[in-house]
């Protein structure tokens, strides 16, 4: 009895050391963790030897209320802050669309205007969407910080194209300080992008979701556009490509007025390119923007189940009920589905949306025609976003077009997944 007793003293012991030594791994692997948070561009070069490269500069800086540090500090705050100390001055600001303060909505003129202590801000969206030479005539440093969303359709990164073009033409050096792409650096999918169809709202061949930061996407269309940009790409430090926005231990702020949440990014690129054909709303307009698809002659449970039916990977839909506050079918009760994305790393997002288009197609082919019919006004904005015109004439033209769409370009994918390796500044974990 004595040996037995001895013998569960034994175990209760090794038991408990075993808990105590899991519980001090957990422990070291949290501690880890926040020792080694992400640390965005503006961070890496305020902290070392490249800030010595703002020395005796005009510096024209490229901007919005996206650009904070990870203490949630403005970069506009921090370099007006560091000029007396490395003997720069700011000499010009320039806004892209939404404005500086993100305000402004979708589309929306930027004007120009000044800060309170006088230093000139440009608009770069609008009726100008490229600096003039006399907007640069004082300015010998281009720094551009703004955060991007992942998608090719969203002008922050043309803005950034645009303001190299014309800092190339006028020798101006652009220094590019880097930050996450939200989605990951692990998702591409999506269409190319024709020539014919370059705008403000898709300037380079990439696809639609194309995995890289806004550095990467520098340094790309920098040498595979021949641009001829001095350029320097200031990287950020503990950041790796599995991440989405929300691993990074970074603190949101919205993009623009319809990218709310860390979240919003990965949905942006499933129901964007839906809601220029205004056929459904896809929830702007409601609490849940780019989340939910639906419309008052939806059956959700059966659009539910045609969607989850497919087996798309990463993504479920559920089954849902809202009524808009503005914009598409406002104060009407609307069915439909949530879309939930279970895993951000194996997800397509282009291609369920493509889904979305095709089972709406399937299961109410003469509303979809009819309101197709309806918006072929918004055709030319459809094709731009898309990156061609096929898209829309299989929408238009073809049958069970689900798996058509979805099989588009992928060749194309693939060849651009070898061509961008030599970019890629940071490994997958």
């Amino acid at each position: 009895m004595k040996e037995l007793v001895n013998e569960k003293l034994y175990i209760s012991r090794k038991m408990k050391t075993i808990i105590s030594f899991c519980v001090f791994l957990l422990l070291s692997f949290a501690l880890a963790a926040v020792e080694t948070p992400v640390l965005v561009g503006v961070d890496v070069l305020l902290k070392g030897s490249s800030v010595s490269y703002l020395r005796g500069r005009r510096i024209g800086l490229i901007t919005n209320h996206t650009a904070v540090n990870s203490s949630m500090e403005l970069t506009l705050d921090l370099l007006k802050a560091k000029a007396n100390l490395y003997n720069f001055t700011l000499t010009a600001i320039f806004a892209p669309e939404h404005g500086l303060t993100g305000s402004d909505h979708a589309m929306e003129n930027v004007g120009n205007s000044q800060t309170i202590d006088n230093i000139p801000v440009y608009g770069l969206f609008g009726k100008l969407q490229r600096p003039t030479k006399e907007m640069l005539e004082k300015v010998d440093l281009l720094i551009y910080d703004i955060q991007d969303i992942g998608s090719r359709s969203y002008t922050y990164a043309t803005t950034l194209f645009y303001v190299m073009e014309e800092a190339a033409k006028l020798r101006i050096p652009v220094m590019v300080l880097d930050r996450p792409n939200p989605i990951n650096g692990v998702v591409v999918d999506g269409p190319m992008l024709d020539d014919k169809w370059r705008s403000i709202v898709g300037y380079i061949n990439v696809p639609y979701c194309h995995g890289m930061t806004i550095g990467e996407l520098a340094n790309f269309f920098n040498r595979e556009y021949n641009v001829g940009c001095d350029l320097t790409v200031i990287p950020m430090e503990n950041w790796n490509r599995k991440m989405n926005f929300s691993d990074t231990g970074l603190m949101w702020v919205p993009t623009s007025p319809n990218i709310p949440e860390p979240t919003s990014p990965l949905y942006y690129p499933m129901t964007g390119i839906l809601g220029e054909l205004s056929i459904v709303s896809i929830g702007v307009g409601y609490t849940l923007p780019f989340k939910v698809v639906g419309a008052p002659w939806i059956n959700g449970e059966l659009f539910a189940k045609a969607l989850n039916g497919q087996n798309f990977p990463g993504v479920h839909f559920q089954p849902f009920y809202f009524k808009p506050f503005h914009g598409k079918f406002v104060r009407e009760e609307c069915q439909g589905v949530l879309i939930v994305v279970s895993d951000p790393l194996i997800y397509e997002p282009v291609s369920t949306q493509y889904l979305l288009i095709g089972v709406l197609k399937s299961l109410y082919p003469l509303k979809f025609q009819k309101a197709l019919e309806a918006s072929s006004g918004r055709k030319e904005m459809f094709c731009k976003v898309n990156g061609n015109d096929e898209i829309y004439r299989l929408i238009s033209d073809e049958k069970n077009i689900v798996w058509k769409l979805r099989g588009f370009q992928q060749q194309e994918r693939k060849k651009f997944m070898l061509k961008r390796r030599k970019y890629l500044l940071y490994k997958m974990d």
